[in-house]
């Protein structure tokens, strides 16, 4: 019995891990995306494509959170 909540705990670390690398690449991405777009100035659409890239990894992050928050409040 304890090694499948075991197991459970280390699939859930590893996909907090997942979030975190996400996360913080995205912001990361972002910043240097802005920041090449502002140096080799390109028109402010692509600055809005950076935008939506970076939101959507930023909601899928918050998707997984909130799954990673519910498998914890059922063990």
């Amino acid at each position: 019995m304890s090694s499948g909540r075991e197991r459970r705990e280390r699939q859930i670390a590893r996909r907090m891990r997942v979030v975190a690398v996400v996360i913080a690449g995205t912001m990361l991405l972002w910043l240097g995306a802005n920041l090449a777009g502002r140096q080799l100035g390109l028109p402010g659409r692509y600055a809005v494509l950076f935008d939506l890239l970076a939101l959507a990894g930023f909601v899928w992050s918050m998707v997984v959170i909130y799954q990673i928050w519910r498998a914890r409040r059922q063990d």
